[in-house]
């Protein structure tokens, strides 16, 4: 098993203390250095206040935040969780990603999906309902990009003809990149383009909120796992990995010594079930008592 964990630059309003470089950089740094695989970050450039009040968060620019840690650390992955894809340019999404993935020494895992929030949307001036298939040109666009060569396309509202986008990532041929989401056509793009998956524990009531289905329970999450890897067999494709915020923990809490102990008793169980990845948050009331959680989770669980 591998362990993300998710770095706390949501907390604006609550932990100011977490908004500073050398905070971001040193949480980092203490993951590395306590087994954690990856760390992560959130993506939301201009919420609604409505959303915000209940239980909607504020976030650090995701490109910006994990440069940050990057500087502090050498061997920890950077995943994006998740940055959405539809809300941007995507020849700017392709040079905002591969820079971090040149200055970092090919460390990005880019986790994107198609976002669910319409008044984010709106805001950034962006369609919604189109967002899907958006999302699977920008994904189309952003390869070509990404392979260093001269480009030439033409889409309904982007005309690209010989242009070349240097440094290409240090990643070849690409960054891996992973979709959020838990219905059967992010599955599905999982398969078409990226090499991972996360979903994401979604109680039936908030399903209507966040506009993917529900994942409540282990045969949930293991029934979605058997329909990924089959549609990946049928394409002869390799098996992606697959990355979940265990089931009890969201990724705005911060849980306890007695939370990792339960999660210890269950790794097991996800990887039975075929969970490659397990994505923690973590917040604290200052920085130390942060990084002591941090710390005693790789005793108890990664190195227990």
């Amino acid at each position: 098993m591998r362990y993300v964990l998710g770095l706390p630059t949501d907390q604006v309003e609550r932990q100011a203390e977490f908004l500073t470089a050398d905070a971001v950089a040193e949480v980092a740094q203490a993951a590395e250095e306590n087994g954690f695989d990856a760390v992560s970050v959130t993506d939301h450039p201009f919420p609604q206040d409505k959303w915000l009040a209940h239980g909607g968060h504020q976030a650090l620019d995701p490109m910006v935040a994990l440069s940050f840690a990057a500087a502090r650390t050498t061997t920890v992955k950077l995943l994006t969780n998740v940055f959405v894809l539809p809300y941007r340019n995507p020849f700017l999404t392709a040079r905002a990603v591969a820079s971090l993935d040149v200055l970092s020494g090919g460390r990005v895992i880019f986790g994107t999906a198609v976002g669910y929030l319409r008044s984010e949307f709106a805001a950034l001036g962006m369609s919604y309902e189109d967002r899907g298939e958006r999302t699977d040109e920008a994904l189309r666009l952003i390869k070509e990009a990404w392979s260093g060569g001269s480009v030439d396309l033409t889409t309904t509202s982007l005309q690209v003809h010989g242009h070349t986008m240097r440094p290409a990532p240090a990643q070849r041929p690409h960054p891996p990149i992973w979709f959020g989401g838990n219905s059967k056509r992010a599955m599905r793009r999982v398969v078409e383009f990226g090499q991972g998956w996360m979903p994401m524990p979604q109680p039936a009531a908030a399903s209507k909120l966040t506009r993917t289905p529900a994942l409540e329970s282990m045969d949930d999450l293991a029934g979605r796992i058997e329909f990924l890897r089959g549609i990946a067999g049928d394409a002869q494709k390799p098996t992606p990995d697959v990355c979940f915020v265990p089931f009890g923990m969201r990724m705005t809490e911060s849980p306890t010594v007695a939370d990792f102990d339960t999660l210890g008793s269950q790794i097991d169980s996800y990887a039975d079930v075929g969970v490659d990845w397990l994505s923690v948050p973590f917040s604290g009331d200052d920085r130390d008592s942060l990084i002591r959680s941090i710390e005693e989770f790789g005793k108890r669980v990664i190195n227990g």
